[in-house]
C-alpha cells in the first residue's frame, strides 16, 4: 500500500489543464523555483497522509459528480510521491480519465535521476509538463505554465500540442471560499 501527502484537492476545475478535471497538489517540493505560486506546498512536512486507494476513491467520485475527463497532479513536486502517485494514475486510467503531471524536474533529470516510481507513474501519463519555473521568463501565450521554459510532452496520443492554446479566454483561476472563510486559489493568477 503507497501513502501519498497531499497538500490540497480539488474535485473540479477548468483551470489546471484541458476539459474539466480533478487537481491534486502534493506537499513538499526540493526544487524551490523563486516565485513559485504554490510557495505553500514546498516544505517538506506532514499535511494530509493518505492512501493511493482512498485519493483514488476521491477521483471516482469526481467522475461521478462532475463528469471530469481528466486529473492533473502538481504540486510541491509530484515526483518525490511518484510511487504512490503512479498507483493513483494507473487507477484513474482505468477509470477512463487523462493525466496530466507537472514536475519542475525536465525530463532529462527524471531520465538520470530514476526517482523511485518515476517510471510507473510516467507509463501512466498522457501529458508531461516538465521544467522548473523561472520567473524571468513569463509565459504569455500557452496555458497553464508559468514560464517559457516549460515543455508539455504527449506521452499517448488522447491530447496534442492543441491544448496548449486552443482554450484562450478560459479561466486562468479559479477562487473557492470554504465554509470557515478560507480561500483556496488555483490556476495561474499572473496570467495573461
Amino acid at each position: 500500500m503507497s501513502w501519498l501527502n497531499i497538500a490540497a484537492f480539488v474535485a473540479c476545475t477548468a483551470s489546471e489543464g484541458p476539459g474539466r478535471r480533478a487537481a491534486l497538489w502534493v506537499q513538499g517540493c526540493d526544487k524551490r523555483c523563486p516565485g513559485c505560486c504554490n510557495a505553500g506546498y514546498l516544505a517538506i512536512q506532514e499535511r494530509e497522509i493518505v492512501t493511493a486507494q482512498q485519493m483514488l476513491a476521491r477521483m471516482a467520485d469526481a467522475k461521478a459528480r462532475f463528469g471530469i475527463e481528466g486529473v492533473t497532479l502538481l504540486g510541491g513536486e509530484p515526483m518525490l510521491q511518484a510511487r504512490g502517485l503512479a498507483e493513483v494514475a494507473a487507477g484513474c486510467r482505468r477509470l477512463g480519465l487523462s493525466v496530466m503531471v507537472f514536475t519542475g524536474y525536465t525530463r532529462q533529470e527524471l531520465e538520470e535521476l530514476q526517482p523511485r516510481g518515476c517510471t510507473e507513474l510516467l507509463a501512466q501519463t498522457d501529458v508531461l509538463v516538465d521544467g522548473p519555473y523561472l520567473a524571468d521568463q513569463p509565459e504569455t501565450e500557452r496555458n497553464w505554465v508559468g514560464s517559457r521554459n516549460q515543455r508539455f510532452h504527449y506521452l499517448t496520443d488522447r491530447y496534442d500540442v492543441a491544448i496548449e492554446t486552443q482554450l484562450a479566454g478560459s479561466p486562468s483561476f479559479e477562487v473557492r471560499l470554504g465554509l470557515a472563510g478560507k480561500a483556496l486559489i488555483n490556476g495561474w493568477p499572473l496570467g495573461r
